[in-house]
């Protein structure tokens, strides 16, 4: 091997052994505290987020009841209505400028459009009364029916949002999924639910109960 060889061969000084020591120094750190989480662990941290589905599970229940215990006839309702709006939402309502009323009605089922179902009461016939049953829930008349989730429990609107689609979706699990709804028209219904009163001779209602005779 002559010089030229020699000095060719690549060289490894002082410098480059306390370089590499110290970069795996470095490396041995980082794996001792790299802690290993499980996805839907405890510690993985996206459980932290807020989970619509989650809320609408734990809150429809609830909700459900609630409207159950208040809900008052349609006939009854109508009357209210007719004879002085502000007083009726008052008494049977909860929410401000367009409250949500809680309502019971028996009836036939008439024609559908897009999952929106017309209902005919006996003695009704100078009130429209709609329900939904999908498969789109719109709305947010279950989220406000009780009157005590609001804004302020929430990050953002978004979430807001979200809570009164995760409410819908865990309604339509256990009331309407099991229903053939799209064949309705002719049968007799019970339905226990709330709408948001904008025309107190237009109901579209958004179930948490339906009764098919």
């Amino acid at each position: 091997m002559n010089a030229t060889d020699i000095s060719m061969k690549p060289r490894i000084g002082r410098r480059g052994v306390i370089v590499g020591a110290v970069a795996l120094c470095t490396l041995v750190a980082i794996g001792l505290d790299t802690t290993v989480v499980t996805i839907g662990s405890e510690q993985d941290t996206r459980v932290d987020g807020f989970s619509p589905d989650a809320y609408g599970s734990k809150e429809f229940p609830r909700i459900r009841d609630d409207v159950a215990k208040r809900a008052v006839d349609a006939k009854t309702l109508a009357a209210a209505l007719a004879e002085d709006k502000s007083a009726a939402a008052k008494k049977y309502g909860t929410g401000g400028a367009m409250p949500v009323l809680p309502v019971r009605v028996t009836g036939t089922v008439g024609e559908g459009k897009s999952g929106i179902y017309d209902i005919n009461v006996d003695g009704l016939d100078n009130v429209r009364i709609r329900v939904q049953t999908g498969p789109a829930i719109n709305g947010t008349d279950l989220r406000d029916a009780p009157g005590d989730i609001s804004f302020g429990a929430f990050k953002n609107q978004i979430e807001y949002q979200d809570a009164g689609a995760g409410i819908n979706r865990a309604m339509k699990a256990e009331v309407l999924d099991g229903i053939d709804t799209a064949n309705l028209t002719g049968k007799t219904v019970t339905v226990t639910g709330a709408f948001k009163l904008i025309n107190p001779k237009m109901w579209l209602i958004t179930p948490v109960e339906v009764k098919v005779q």
